[in-house]
């Protein structure tokens, strides 16, 4: 089984402050073009997507520069309430995980997450303020936000969640896929 865990662009969650993002149709078959296309403009960060080391971390890595396995592969998908604590993450053996629902990483639970995993991914469209994003990112962990697992089953599955390629850019939209063995 496939689970699409990606949110539509157009009509999902923006960051406050961040450009919401917005399409324009410049040819169009029904006005007599030979093709329809449309023109984009939104934020790396809108919707589902990829933070860089560089979106906290003056002269970090930029999306185009990151690990592409750390995107692909085993993880785990949990749910541990209100507040990820660092003691939570004790049982968690895959390489990467999501988490569920709405709720805040401690700071504890974010430098427990260095070394433990690859890859963490959260439904808000932040994996929280200052402080956790520069120790996951400071880490090498990379960031997911923006998910939807609402639908997805606690437990273990495939990840496919590759950034867009933006060179330079601080974060990328990624279509995210879970799939069952």
């Amino acid at each position: 089984m496939i689970y699409d865990i990606t949110q539509e662009v157009f009509s999902g969650k923006v960051y406050p402050g961040d450009t919401p993002p917005s399409c324009r149709k410049v040819k169009s078959i029904a006005a007599g073009d030979g093709c329809n296309l449309t023109d984009i403009e939104m934020c790396a960060h809108n919707g589902t997507h990829a933070d860089a080391p560089s979106h906290f971390i003056e002269g970090g890595k930029s999306i185009d520069r990151t690990e592409l396995s750390r995107y692909l592969g085993e993880c785990a998908v949990r749910a541990f309430g209100k507040r990820v604590r660092a003691e939570d993450l004790e049982g968690v053996d895959a390489p990467r995980l999501l988490i569920k629902g709405e709720c805040v990483i401690s700071d504890e639970a974010a430098a427990r997450m260095c070394g433990k995993f690859l890859l963490v991914g959260v439904e808000m469209q932040s994996v929280g303020g200052e402080t956790v994003h520069k120790i996951l990112l400071g880490g090498e962990v990379a960031v997911l936000e923006g998910l939807r697992l609402a639908e997805v089953p606690e437990g273990t599955y495939f990840l496919s969640a590759l950034p867009v390629k933006l060179g330079g850019a601080d974060g990328a939209p990624v279509r995210a896929v879970l799939m069952t063995r």
